[in-house]
């Protein structure tokens, strides 16, 4: 242990360029979990936002952070030792995420592949195969979905492989959203394979016109990402009561997503689809249908 993880550190030795308490926790609140937030009792949500909070300050630091990422996160990985030394992080959010290690008795795993994923963003900016997508996925989505096991105290085997199918299509559904703005970032995350597939090249994801070449690539990608959170989605019924309906809630929202896309009829070019009032009460009467058969 190097004597800079072993001291406790203040606030005023986080580096420039890291966002503060309130702008990731108000970032992380304003993404996947509010809906399934609400399906639980307060020390829950209160575990599961702290998890979510080192989530949303790892991708910052990852995609957005000004100065040198690589040494924000390296900083990031000395902040995850020091909590796991027992001794006192920097960052509120790292301070935060303490009870909830410790409550729920989280290794520091899934932590860790988090950062590298976000390390891998610095130097990898396209998938030659959807197998190597996918193992981008086990890094940047899949230990989300194994530290809402660890809060929900629910991990067993069986349950991470259906998670690791929803987080994996979660992530997707966010990259077949993004297609454009990750271009305009140096980032092509459909694999070079499907590219070739539907005889388009890397440039067209920068392009304001959806082809015809480029709708059926994305109707492609759709329903692999639909079909990874059809497999997944007997989780809801593995885990008990509002646990269940929070993982359903996951599960319908990625859907929602992904007929906004659908209703684009595949254009994600012009503009980023998300989900309409119409996708979401759709959502939520499958919501409700579940809990009423539950």
């Amino acid at each position: 242990m190097s004597p800079a993880i072993a001291i406790a550190q203040d606030e005023s030795s986080i580096p420039a360029g890291v966002p503060g308490r309130d702008e990731v926790l108000t970032r992380a609140g304003g993404e996947n979990f509010p809906v399934a937030l609400q399906l639980l009792g307060a020390s829950t949500r209160c575990h599961l936002m702290n998890v979510y909070g080192f989530a949303r300050l790892a991708d910052e630091l990852g995609d957005s952070a000004a100065g040198d990422r690589l040494d924000l996160l390296n900083w990031l990985d000395e902040e995850v030792s020091a909590v796991y030394a027992e001794c006192v992080p920097a960052h509120p959010v790292m301070r935060r995420l303490i009870s909830t290690i410790r409550a729920k008795g989280i290794p520091e795993e899934p932590f860790r592949h988090i950062i590298r994923a976000n390390r891998q963003d610095q130097s990898v900016g396209a998938y030659p195969t959807f197998e190597r997508l996918a193992a981008y996925c086990n890094l940047s989505a899949n230990p989300i979905g194994h530290l809402v096991l660890h809060v929900f105290e629910a991990l067993t085997p069986e349950r991470v492989e259906l998670s690791d199918y929803v987080c994996t299509a979660l992530q997707l559904v966010e990259h077949w959203q993004d297609v454009a703005e990750d271009y305009a970032n140096g980032r092509v995350y459909v694999p070079q394979e499907d590219l070739d597939r539907f005889s388009c090249q890397p440039e067209d994801l920068g392009g304001s016109v959806a082809t015809p070449e480029f709708r059926r690539l994305m109707e492609f990608e759709v329903q692999r990402a639909t079909d990874l959170l059809d497999r997944g989605a007997p989780i809801s019924r593995l885990l008990p009561g509002a646990y269940g309906m929070a993982m359903a809630a996951f599960v319908e929202g990625g859907r929602a997503a992904l007929d906004s896309i659908r209703d684009a009829d595949f254009d994600v070019l012009s503009r980023s689809p998300r989900p309409s009032l119409r996708h979401k009460a759709r959502a939520a009467r499958t919501l409700m249908g579940l809990w009423m058969s539950w």
